[in-house]
């Protein structure tokens, strides 16, 4: 019985904005390629690697610092600039330019960084990160994983979610998120991988990261049709679920704590933002890893560890052609910059785990986000949701083995986090006067808005939609979101407001 026809349980993991050189390309991971069998080696860094800025030259380097002083630049033309040099131009609707990843210094001095460039080019050593790299030696590293769109968090998690964006290319602002359905949360034309394992009769759990702020808790996956806020489990839960023999859920998905979102910050979660500590992220990979290997449940499981976009940093292999979703029209009311869906991102970390894999296989071919949804419908035999999962190359042949291996126990102990008065200060944020209507935070604001309409009177639906739409300032969101969340906690949702096995 081929290793595919054993997997009972498909869990992923996934975190925030890094790209691949950045984690791994110095790493010197050497394999098997999963492909041909023939030895081969991670398509990491030389050494050699450059951007050019105003004549001066900026070189690859290890190590990279556990936290960044400020959010790299990943917006639809933040990621234009990185991949195909200052001055590129996308026509709506158009090719997109050719790639050369010359612009990340560039972009990094635009939103910020003039004081220190190079700290868009340093990567971490191999040393840096031991439970990644531990992780990848011992199963399969993805190396051509990629974002399945040049762009931010939002879309990506939603091709994640959906194989598709909905046609979403950039970070929802507040004046969008009040014209999106409220009630029933971003949709899709062919709906979600939720929707296709319910319609086949099968079962899904979502996790949200409970290690850090309460707000940091909101899994981008409530904001999407047929996904409320509790039915997010706290991700302290996790280990215990998967203990028994009686889990009986086909898809899992885990989304960390973002930290302090409000102030933009992202400290104190788990997600490894470039503005927090990628050292929790390791912990959390770790404590993934080893709740799954000690369960009855290890031999029929597929875990896959990836990461939502490149967060800006520099990667030199760039993106590439990609099959375009086509499931809504750019005009459908949701793109700001009339992409097309036929670009890549810029790659990712991606590592695939089962005690059914090889040991220590690197796979050069390409997959992005979408490879998620394939690899789903795959092993449970569920119809695509749109083009770019029919055409995406899903991560079940990695499975190969007739029956598990032996496999570690444990994974290494992240590097020690310093005691809180040795740790680097956190950024300044943007401030209980910053500007609500930026990055990620709108997203959120969605996502307890849907939140509050259910937990309240329908007589109260237009004052709650009023005040989420006259929220300008940041300490404005914050207020929003903590009496919503403090509301949702004490509730109790209506019997079946969750859906049957979630």
């Amino acid at each position: 019985m081929a290793g595919t026809q054993l997997i009972e349980h498909v869990f992923v993991l996934m975190l925030e904005n890094r790209s691949l050189d950045h984690m791994l390309g110095f790493s010197g991971i050497t394999g098997k390629d999963a492909a041909t069998g023939q030895p081969t080696a991670v398509n990491g860094l030389t050494g050699k690697e450059s951007n050019t800025d105003k004549g001066k030259t900026f070189t690859v380097s290890q190590p990279a610092d556990w936290t960044m002083p400020l959010d790299p630049g990943h917006e639809f033309t933040d990621v234009l600039v990185q991949l195909c040099g200052p001055g590129a131009v996308y026509h709506p609707g158009g090719e997109y330019p050719p790639v050369n990843a010359s612009g990340y210094v560039s972009s990094y001095i635009s939103t910020g960084g003039g004081s220190s460039p190079g700290e868009i080019m340093k990567c971490y050593g191999e040393a840096q990160l031991p439970v990644l790299n531990a992780l990848a030696r011992e199963f399969a590293l993805c190396d051509g994983w990629h974002a399945s769109m040049p762009g931010p968090t939002w879309p990506n998690r939603f091709f994640m979610m959906a194989a598709s964006s909905g046609g979403l290319d950039h970070s929802p602002s507040v004046a969008e998120i009040g014209e999106w359905m409220t009630v029933d949360g971003f949709s899709f034309e062919h709906g979600s991988l939720f929707d296709a394992l319910t319609r086949a009769q099968k079962t899904w759990r979502l996790y949200r990261g409970d290690r850090g702020p309460l707000s940091g808790s909101l899994p981008v996956a409530a904001g999407i049709q047929g996904i409320r806020l509790w039915d997010a489990h706290p991700y302290s839960a996790f280990a215990g679920d998967v203990a028994t023999l009686n889990y009986p859920f086909e898809f899992t998905l885990i989304e960390p704590n973002y930290g302090d979102i409000t102030a933009d910050t992202y400290r104190g979660g788990q997600s490894q933002h470039p503005l927090d500590d990628v050292r929790y992220g390791e912990m959390l990979i770790k404590t993934t890893y080893e709740a799954l290997r000690k369960s009855p449940l290890w031999n029929t499981s597929l875990l896959i560890v990836t990461w939502d976009e490149h967060g800006g940093f520099y990667d030199h292999a760039g993106a590439g052609g990609a099959p375009a979703p086509g499931d809504r029209p750019v005009t459908s009311g949701v793109s700001r910059f009339g992409f097309n869906f036929q670009e890549y991102g810029p790659r990712v970390p991606a590592v695939i785990v089962s005690p059914l894999i090889p040991q220590n296989l690197i796979d050069h071919r390409t997959y992005d986000h979408a490879s998620i949804p394939a690899t789903v419908e795959k092993i449970f035999q569920i119809p695509p949701l749109t083009q770019r999962d029919t055409h995406a190359r899903d991560v079940t042949a990695l499975a190969s083995l007739p029956a598990p291996r032996p496999t570690p126990a444990t994974l290494p102990e992240p590097v020690p986090v310093p005691a809180t008065g040795a740790v680097a200060a956190a950024p300044a944020g943007l401030g209980d006067e910053g500007p609500a209507d930026e990055g990620n935070l709108p997203g959120f604001l969605h996502i307890a808005l849907r939140a509050d309409l259910a937990l309240s009177p329908p007589e109260q639906r237009d004052q709650i939609i009023a005040r989420v739409a006259g929220i300008r300032t940041r300490g404005e969101a914050r207020q929003y979101l903590e009496d919503v969340l403090q509301r949702a906690a004490a509730a109790k949702p209506e019997p079946g407001a969750a859906g049957p096995g979630h």
